[in-house]
């Protein structure tokens, strides 16, 4: 699998974190994966997920 620079990429927090800088998760749009990184650790690995299992785990986040 081809390295993807994420170094320029905008992060945007979860629409579910609170705004008093609690724990938050960051993603970033518009690649050909869905990478996710704690907010309070951004200089650490984000986790990379294909877009269909991202999609998937956000849809079973609302029916509950």
């Amino acid at each position: 699998m081809r390295a993807i620079d994420l170094s320029s990429v905008t992060w945007r927090k979860s629409s579910y974190s609170n705004s008093d800088g609690g724990e938050c998760l960051e993603v970033a749009d518009d690649l050909p994966v869905v990478p996710v990184r704690d907010s309070k650790a951004p200089h650490l690995t984000p986790l990379l997920f294909g877009a269909g299992a991202w999609a998937a785990f956000v849809q079973g986040l609302r029916m509950e």
